[in-house]
């Protein structure tokens, strides 16, 4: 059989890369080439055109949130608990998932001067009374309602809470619209008003404060609804999955759409969904 007969049969039968460093080797064995082929830099150029078959040991931070077990262990007991491990670890490995319902706030006036002015409009207020009533259909039992202290969010938990009594509510500051670090590729329109880097330490103290594993004391799995911003959304979706942050302005998000990230005792972050709005009419949809 001729070589290039036995190549073409190979590659049809295996195909990939090990069959053309090997076609290559043997080429240079025969002396099918007409001068000596580089192995090494074969080797070099097709590993370089293939792509990683399974992610890098070290892809996923399990210590993002400075909650991993063994971090929270005092470092003289843990070493003075040796190979028998210390019961501090034991004692602070989270057992509950901690689910969070990311909303962004209804439609709003965008003629308001002031954040007082900016307040939900007719249609807004329709949203926020369709996206309570898909949360209470879940038929989840909701442990708190936390929500930006802006006009727009604040009406709109009041609206939603409605549908979900007995869930307290509480107000927040940091959970403000913002600007949270400059996107990547830039925006041309994009000029925030306040400076990257006064929203940007605000609205990543945020995250910190709402986004993380369920604590070692918590027994039982725990359901949270946070009605805030898209900015603010977007960007926690970044961090959570460890992604770019930079890439937040990738993402569009409706008026009253429903964000569900999962926090496993692991911390292990899943995004159950993104902007979920599908429980609203076609005309009742805004991105305002």
């Amino acid at each position: 059989m001729s070589f290039r007969k036995a190549v073409s049969l190979a590659c049809g039968f295996a195909g990939g890369s090990a069959v053309l460093v090997c076609a290559a080797v043997a080429a240079d064995n025969h002396g099918y080439f007409g001068e000596p082929c580089r192995i090494r830099k074969t080797l070099a150029a097709v590993h370089a055109a293939q792509p990683s078959a399974l992610p890098t040991a070290n892809g996923w931070d399990y210590n993002w949130d400075k909650r991993e077990p063994s971090s929270m262990v005092n470092g003289k007991r843990k070493e003075i608990a040796g190979d028998n491990g210390s019961p501090d670890g034991e004692n602070n490995k989270p057992k509950a998932t901690r689910y969070i319902c990311l909303i962004r706030h209804s439609q709003y006036n965008l003629k308001g001067e002031g954040d007082k002015e900016r307040i939900l409009t007719p249609l807004g207020r329709e949203q926020a009374e369709l996206t309570g009533q898909r949360l209470a259909a879940l038929g989840l039992k909701y442990d708190v309602l936390i929500h930006s202290s802006m006009t727009r969010a604040t009406e709109t938990a009041n609206i939603i809470s409605k549908y979900l009594p007995g869930v307290k509510l509480e107000s927040c500051d940091l959970l403000r619209e913002g600007a949270p670090i400059e996107p990547v590729p830039p925006v041309a329109h994009w000029k925030p008003e306040a400076a990257y880097h006064e929203d940007g330490a605000r609205i990543e103290a945020a995250f910190r404060r709402y986004i993380h594993r369920a604590d070692a004391k918590q027994k039982e799995d725990s359901f949270e609804i946070i009605v805030c911003h898209a900015n603010v959304i977007r960007y926690f979706v970044c961090r959570a999955l460890q992604f770019p942050p930079e890439g937040w302005l990738r993402m569009g998000l409706n008026n009253g759409s429903i964000t569900w990230l999962t926090i496993r005792p692991s911390g292990r972050v899943g995004l159950r969904s993104l902007g979920d709005s599908g429980f609203m009419p076609p005309d009742k949809l805004t991105r305002t």
